[in-house]
């Protein structure tokens, strides 16, 4: 009975993270909504990570599968504090536990949307060239390209459902919370996807958990690099 009755709570957390509807009093109460978000976080990260380094190698499969939730996770907390001090100042009815749950219920929401995506990501790779095949780096391009689109597609979707969240708890301000809240997301995300790379892995390098030096420079750096090089 007990056993049941925590499979009955998962199952209405996750259909309360996947639509729209009643999530005013989502953050009222935590009732076990935290370690669901984390677990959420960590198998659909996990699922998808391996199903980015597949391609590469199944050892690479493996690191991606560990990286991939941990760059989810180590975003989320990373930037909760700052999150919801900017709660704080822009007048939301928040309090810095209630921010980390709604930035945790997004991500919960892309770990879920990335993982359905996973079957197609290994039908891709069942019928791209091999690593070691002469159309290798086509094969790498298009399975960057189709990768990113997926992670944009999902990231929309969970970030418009962190939206009516905030909308119906903040208002008028729903929307510069969730700009601030973005903005400090995807500057410290961007910088550990530099720390924690590879993650598609790069036909020609030897397969690693992490480049050598993974501290060296930054994303912002190399970003820089790149559109110098391609206007000079």
């Amino acid at each position: 009975m007990i056993r049941q009755k925590t499979t009955n709570n998962w199952e209405a957390i996750v259909r309360e993270i996947c639509r729209a509807q009643t999530l005013r009093p989502w953050l009222d109460s935590d009732s076990g909504k935290l370690p669901v978000c984390l677990m959420l976080i960590i198998i659909g990260g996990a699922l998808y990570g391996a199903s980015l380094g597949i391609w590469r190698s199944p050892l690479q499969a493996v690191f991606v599968a560990i990286k991939f939730p941990l760059l989810l996770l180590l975003t989320a907390f990373g930037t909760s504090l700052i999150n919801g001090m900017l709660a704080q100042l822009l007048r939301a009815q928040m309090n810095f536990y209630q921010s980390l749950l709604a930035v945790l219920m997004s991500f919960a929401l892309l770990a879920i949307l990335l993982a359905s995506f996973t079957p197609l990501i290994f039908f891709l790779v069942w019928h791209l060239p091999a690593m070691d095949s002469s159309g290798q780096v086509d094969a790498h391009r298009i399975f960057l390209l189709v990768n990113v689109a997926v992670i944009a597609f999902s990231g929309t979707l969970a970030n418009l459902q962190l939206y009516h969240m905030l909308k119906q708890i903040c208002g008028t301000r729903s929307r510069q919370i969730l700009i601030a809240w973005l903005g400090m997301n995807l500057f410290l995300g961007a910088q550990l996807s530099w720390n924690l790379r590879p993650f598609f892995g790069t036909p020609g390098l030897p397969v690693t958990f992490l480049r050598d030096n993974p501290f060296d420079g930054s994303f912002y750096e190399a970003v820089f690099i790149l559109i110098q090089r391609s206007v000079l």
